[in-house]
């Protein structure tokens, strides 16, 4: 039977130095990485490192910085062929005591605050949940594999014939079609200048 997984990584508030930095470096196994790569939607995660520290700001608040090292494999969105990325992030978080109050507009509605580094300090500082963060912000939308292409795109409502690129423009195909049975002509320019023939010949 394999050894389960180490607990997760918490550090309590408490035991944290105003003076010194706390560092820490985390390498999650194998395992865990496998977990991990399930709760995230990928094929996997080869390697994966948070490393970096933790020192006061202020009186009453922390500050993370950090480096996030990962090798992650992904489905290509065209071929769902497997796709390595290699990820070098650095990782900011200010836990604060005392989050900051939203602004609200106009119409009453609450403004949320723009800067996405801040979190509300608890009696612990999870790094783990900060690891997953990052690596699940960091992780490439759309993964392509070397040579793949995006396709004719296709588009329809549940139950709906799918339009294509060639039905968008069905006047280009009615003047292709026009020009190959009138040799080329303009038919109402024929009739007109027809008219107008007829209306100066004899009565």
């Amino acid at each position: 039977m394999s050894e389960p997984s180490a607990p997760p990584h918490r550090i309590a508030v408490a035991d944290l130095s105003a003076k010194a930095p706390t560092p820490f470096d985390l390498r999650p196994d194998a395992p865990d990485r496998a977990a991990m790569a399930e709760r995230l939607g990928i094929r996997g995660i080869r390697k994966l490192r948070l490393a970096g520290e933790i020192r006061a700001e202020g009186k009453t608040d922390w500050r993370l910085e950090a480096e996030l090292g990962a090798t992650v494999v992904q489905d290509c969105v065209v071929t769902l062929e497997p796709v390595t990325t290699r990820l070098d992030v650095a990782v900011t978080r200010r836990f604060l005591a005392e989050m900051p109050v939203p602004d609200a507009d106009e119409h009453g509605e609450v403004q949320m605050p723009e800067d996405d580094t801040i979190e509300p300090l608890g009696a612990q500082i999870d790094l783990d949940a900060v690891l997953e963060e990052a690596l699940a912000l960091a992780l490439p939308l759309y993964p392509r594999a070397e040579g793949a292409e995006l396709g004719e795109a296709v588009h329809a409502a549940p139950g709906v014939p799918p339009l294509r690129d060639a039905d968008a423009k069905p006047f280009a195909g009615l003047a292709a079609l026009r020009d190959t049975l009138t040799g080329g002509k303009d038919p109402d320019h024929d009739d007109e200048e027809g008219s107008q023939g007829g209306g100066n010949g004899p009565a």
